[in-house]
């Protein structure tokens, strides 16, 4: 059942930055109209659902708190505010990786070596807990700014921070010591999500599946056309239908990775396919 007017199913989608553009165009390609989000801070309602735009860190906090039924959010963001362990949906980018770095003169080689140190992180909660998980005891600064510099100058003796590319880390000459996760953008939800929610989750899954793939349609000797498996393993058999006039030929509809597509394009042509035709894929439902 839906909720009232009174208790609208709130999304929360982030308010600023590539997470918040690469976020709107994957919920314009599921299906939602996204052009009342033409400035951050705006909020809309599409199909039953009130959108609102905030920061990641805020929507992660009210997730938990139970005022929000979904937030796209980021995994350091879910690891912040302790809803890691909610429903949630890869969505393949903002991809970083969440390390401990340390000065490269730095005698510490592991984490197990910080024991005593002082920590400089924008995750002080986690950080806390994740040392404190190790038997590790240390002392967490929380900052809002730059981080790797202050353990460049010696003011901290590590940092917990996010890598995109390693490129801030080896200007400050720093070093990695530990990788405790791999983040990227998710979708989140509560435990007992809506039907909205779950027609949200159903539609991005969709989108996100059919982002990898392309509709091929190829005409290929008949005798051939179980070779098409042996070039796309995985596939599920393809759809044949005659072609008006010819005996020899066949035409042949199939869904593959777009990847697998280019890397196996000179095959399909050694198998003698022509007429090859790749398309778009709009939703991808198994």
């Amino acid at each position: 059942m839906s909720q009232s007017s009174d208790n609208p199913v709130r999304v929360a989608i982030p308010s600023k930055g590539r997470l918040r553009e690469s976020c709107l165009d994957l919920l314009s390609h599921a299906g939602y109209r996204v052009g009342a989000f033409k400035s951050s801070g705006a909020a809309a309602s599409m199909s039953g659902i009130e959108f609102i735009e905030m920061r990641p860190r805020d929507a992660a906090a009210w997730l938990r708190a139970g005022r929000l039924n979904a937030a796209f959010i980021s995994t350091d963001t879910a690891l912040e505010n302790e809803v890691e362990d909610f429903p949630s949906t890869d969505l393949g980018f903002a991809k970083s990786d969440l390390v401990v770095a340390v000065r490269e003169d730095s005698g510490a080689q592991s984490a197990a070596d910080l024991d005593g140190s002082t920590i400089a992180t924008h995750l002080p909660a986690w950080t806390e807990r994740w040392f404190s998980g190790q038997g590790i005891d240390v002392d967490v600064v929380p900052m809002g700014g730059s981080l790797e510099g202050i353990c460049a100058v010696g003011m901290a003796d590590a940092i917990v921070d996010l890598r995109e590319t390693g490129g801030s880390l080896a200007r400050n000459r720093l070093r990695v010591v530990a990788e405790p996760f791999a983040c990227q953008a998710i979708l989140s939800t509560r435990h007992d999500p809506m039907p909205e929610v779950q027609d949200l989750v159903l539609r991005v899954e969709a989108a996100l599946a059919a982002r990898r793939t392309q509709y091929v349609m190829l005409h290929i000797a008949a005798d051939k056309v179980d070779k098409l498996q042996d070039l796309f393993p995985g596939l599920a058999s393809p759809t044949v239908l005659p072609l008006a006039g010819r005996d020899d030929l066949v035409a042949a509809h199939i869904v593959v990775q777009r990847a697998r597509l280019w890397a196996n394009l000179a095959d399909l042509r050694a198998l003698g396919a022509t007429g090859i035709v790749a398309l778009p894929t709009d939703a991808i439902l198994d």
